[in-house]
């Protein structure tokens, strides 16, 4: 699980972090609100810590601007613990609000229970459609226009990976770590070869394409008009 730890006050986000660390977590860490906007528009999160009083750009602006683009779990830290500054919070989407000083275990426990919120919700979501795509992650099935397509293990997975979020633009680092649980190594070829057995299969014997490639960025899967 990847978590995007926005908190301008290097000794506590360095505490914070290391302790996300040990409880098996992947961190990233952003000083400043413009910072945090960037990394979560383009990283691919799946919980974001956002304190509120950050430089530049607030966490509520930070928060209001990435509810534009993405659902991302947020949980917000901040020693501003009035009602109102809550229910702003919560207006603009927030998933869970706690007040400074905290405990770490308490912090653990609301971000397990994120977590599992979302990963609950994910897992209802079996069957992803993408133009005339189907895919049932359930029964690892893929069809389009009605045909099935069959697919390896990894094939499947990148697949699936792309389809869960749609029209987002997956770098080949981020799906070299989470198709092969591998950092992506300049050198190596495997998500080109990867992605270009996945296009042979879904877009070749079809007029019109779903996988697309953003050069200098990565891939993205999608139904273009």
């Amino acid at each position: 699980m990847k978590i995007l730890l926005v908190e301008d006050e290097a000794r506590a986000a360095a505490y914070l972090a290391q302790g996300l660390r040990e409880s098996g977590y992947a961190v990233e860490c952003a000083a400043s609100g413009t910072e945090g906007l960037q990394a979560a528009l383009n990283g691919d999160h799946d919980l974001i810590v956002l304190d509120i009083m950050l430089p530049g750009v607030d966490g509520f602006a930070v928060l209001s601007a990435l509810r534009t683009a993405k659902q991302t779990p947020v949980l917000m830290l901040t020693a501003r613990g009035g009602t109102g500054d809550k229910v702003r919070g919560f207006g603009l989407g927030a998933d869970d609000y706690l007040v400074k000083p905290f405990q770490f275990p308490e912090l653990l426990a609301r971000v397990r229970a994120l977590l599992k919120r979302g990963a609950s919700a994910a897992a209802h979501d079996d069957v992803l459609r993408v133009g005339d795509l189907e895919i049932d992650a359930v029964k690892h099935r893929a069809m389009r226009a009605g045909l099935r397509i069959t697919l390896s293990a990894k094939e499947f997975a990148l697949l699936v990976l792309l389809a869960r979020r749609s029209g987002q633009v997956f770098s080949k680092t981020q799906i070299a770590s989470q198709v092969w649980d591998i950092n992506f190594d300049s050198d190596t070829n495997v998500v080109e070869v990867a992605i270009r057995r996945l296009r042979a299969k879904i877009d070749e014997p079809f007029a019109h394409k779903l996988i697309h490639t953003v050069r200098g960025v990565g891939y993205v899967l999608e139904s273009r008009p």
